[in-house]
C-alpha cells in the first residue's frame, strides 16, 4: 500500500485512493510500459463470433449510432469494413488467461467492486460517443491510439430514442490521445468520449457500483429461501363486518404481528453480498472436466501441483465464510486462510496440509468445474 506504482503514475494505493478515487480523473502515461495488448483485432471478432460471449456491435452512420448484440457471423463483421463501427467485448478475462493475469495489477481494489475486463477494438474515427458510465473504470490503451474527451459537466442529459446512453449536449474540458500502455482513470458519472485515431484497442477495467434499489430487491429475494415465519392465520374470534370488503385492524394487527418475525442483522447481510457479488452473470457456464481425476487421487494431486480458480468463477470470502459462484461455505480457521489464498491469489499451492473437509469441497468444485488442477504430463492418464 506504500509502495509507489508505475500504473499509477508513481502514486502509492494509500495516495491514489485518499486523492482520486471516485474523485476525479487520472492521466497516467505509460503506466504498463511495453504493453500493447493481449489480443489481436482478429481474434478478438472471432470470439465475437461465439455464442456465450457477450459482444455488442456499434455503428455510426451521419452521426447516428446504430447497436447489434451478438453472437455475430464473420460474414457480417467482413463487410464492415473501414466505416466508423466498434466491438465491444465483455468479460476478456473470462477466456484469456492474460487477461486475469492483468486484473491481478488492480487487486488493490476489493474483488467484490471487481466487474470484468471489457475490450474494445475500432477503425479510424470509430466509437460509442461522448456517454458516462455508474462505475469506475481504468481505460488502458492497447494497439493504436485514442483520443479522450472528459468532462466533469453536470447536464446528462440524453439523446432520447437513441439505442445507447449518449450525452445530448457534451462538452469536453480536457483532451488527450492515448497511446500503448497510457491509461486513464475515471471515476463514476464522469463524461467522457473516446475517438480512434487509428485501428486501436482499449482495455476497460471495470469496478461494479450496484445501487441500493438493486440490493435492496436482491437482498429480500435472498431472505426468502431462508425465513421461517411459524404459525397460520387464524380468527376463531371473527366478529361481522359493516363492509365486508374492507381489511379488518385485527386482520392487520395479526399479519404485522406475523411479519416482525422476520428478522436479519449484519451477518445475513454479509453473506447476501458475498453470494450475491459472486454471482455468475446469466450467459456463464462451467465444464466439468472431461476426464476427472478420482477422488482418491484429487488429493495427491493437487499438493503436488496445485490448482487454480477457472477463469468464470468469482471467490468472495469473509470471517469464515467462503462464496463461491453465488454459494456459500462456513468453514474452519484453517481451511478459511487457505481458501482466501485461493482467492486473493485465484491460484495457491499451499495445499500439503488441508483437511479432509476442505479437500471434499476442492474436490466438489473441481467437478463443477469451477477450479482446475495443474496436471502433471502422465496426470491424463489417471483413473477416475
Amino acid at each position: 500500500m506504500k509502495s509507489r506504482l508505475t500504473l499509477l503514475g508513481g502514486l502509492t494505493v494509500n495516495e491514489f485512493l485518499r486523492d482520486y478515487w471516485q474523485k476525479k480523473p487520472l492521466l497516467i502515461r505509460q503506466a504498463f510500459p511495453d504493453f500493447n495488448g493481449l489480443i489481436d483485432a482478429q481474434k478478438l471478432l472471432a470470439l465475437a463470433c461465439s455464442e456465450d460471449v457477450q459482444a455488442r456491435l456499434v455503428t455510426q452512420k451521419r452521426g447516428k449510432f446504430q447497436l447489434q448484440q451478438s453472437p455475430f457471423e464473420p460474414e457480417q463483421l467482413d463487410s464492415l469494413g473501414k466505416s466508423k463501427w466498434t466491438m465491444l467485448l465483455q468479460g476478456v478475462n473470462h477466456y484469456l488467461p492474460e487477461a486475469a493475469e492483468l486484473l491481478q495489477h488492480f487487486s488493490f481494489i476489493p474483488h467484490a467492486r471487481l466487474d470484468d475486463l471489457m475490450v474494445s477494438f475500432a477503425p479510424k474515427g470509430g466509437g460509442v460517443g461522448p456517454h458516462f458510465d455508474s462505475y469506475d473504470v481504468f481505460l488502458l490503451q492497447g494497439s493504436g491510439h485514442r483520443r479522450w474527451q472528459i468532462s466533469a459537466q453536470a447536464d446528462r442529459t440524453l439523446i432520447p430514442d437513441a439505442p445507447l446512453r449518449i450525452l445530448r449536449d457534451f462538452r469536453a474540458e480536457q483532451e488527450w490521445v492515448l497511446e500503448a500502455g497510457d491509461m486513464l482513470y475515471l471515476p463514476p458519472h464522469y463524461a467522457h468520449n473516446g475517438i480512434a485515431e487509428d485501428d486501436c484497442m482499449t482495455y476497460s477495467i471495470g469496478f461494479r457500483t450496484p445501487a441500493y434499489q438493486e440490493l435492496a430487491e436482491q437482498f429480500l429475494v435472498y431472505l426468502q429461501d431462508r425465513i421461517n415465519v411459524d404459525g397460520m392465520y387464524a380468527d376463531p374470534g371473527l366478529k361481522t363486518q359493516l363492509h365486508p370488503s374492507e381489511i379488518s385492524a385485527a386482520m392487520l394487527h395479526q399479519v404485522q404481528q406475523a411479519i416482525r418475525q422476520i428478522r436479519w442483522d449484519k451477518d445475513d447481510i454479509a453473506n447476501f453480498l458475498g453470494c450475491y457479488l459472486s454471482e455468475p452473470k446469466p450467459h456463464i457456464f462451467f465444464e466439468a472436466p472431461e476426464r476427472p481425476l478420482s477422488h482418491a487421487k484429487f488429493r495427491p494431486t493437487i499438493q503436488k501441483s496445485g490448482l487454480q480458480l477457472d477463469l468464470k468463477s468469482q471467490m468472495l470470502c469473509r470471517a469464515g465464510w467462503v462464496f463461491m459462484n453465488g454459494e456459500e461455505y462456513r468453514v474452519n480457521e484453517q481451511d478459511y486462510r487457505l481458501l482466501r489464498e485461493l482467492a486473493d491469489r485465484r491460484t495457491s499451492s499451499m495445499l500439503k496440509n488441508c483437511t479432509t473437509e476442505v479437500v471434499d469441497l476442492l474436490y466438489r468444485w473441481y467437478l463443477d468445474g469451477y477450479i482446475s488442477v495443474d496436471l502433471t504430463p502422465g496426470a491424463k492418464d489417471h483413473e477416475r
